[in-house]
């Protein structure tokens, strides 16, 4: 019987080594842009996905929001029973963002966003 993989809930944000030498001169802008490409590249395997990103900046979400229109008409139509999944839902579903930036030294930098 196979072993099913499972994807780690926290991705190391660290580069791998090799991709720049710690104490020697600063990463250029191409080295700077693999290192982030491949953090990214992590957070995708683990659940994350891209919502904007520019040259040294990508901004991650993870989540999806609640349709509030879909569920109104759902607890109307079934005269009020589907309102109990709805409160369900707003309560536990939630949106999260963090802004991954690469600073001068070839560290990512990590803040996260409401």
């Amino acid at each position: 019987m196979k072993r099913r993989r499972t994807v780690r809930e926290s991705a190391s944000i660290e580069p791998p080594p090799g991709y720049y030498v710690a104490g020697a001169e600063p990463p250029d802008a191409a080295q700077r842009a693999l290192i982030l490409d491949w953090v990214v590249s992590r957070r995708i395997a683990s659940g994350w996905r891209v919502e904007s990103r520019s040259g040294s900046q990508v901004v991650l979400v993870r989540g999806q929001p609640v349709n509030h229109v879909l569920h109104a008409f759902l607890t109307v139509f079934s005269c009020l029973a589907w309102g109990v999944v709805w409160a369900g839902l707003a309560l536990v579903n939630r949106v999260e963002r963090e802004a991954l930036t690469v600073d001068a030294q070839g560290r990512i930098v990590t803040v996260s966003a409401p």
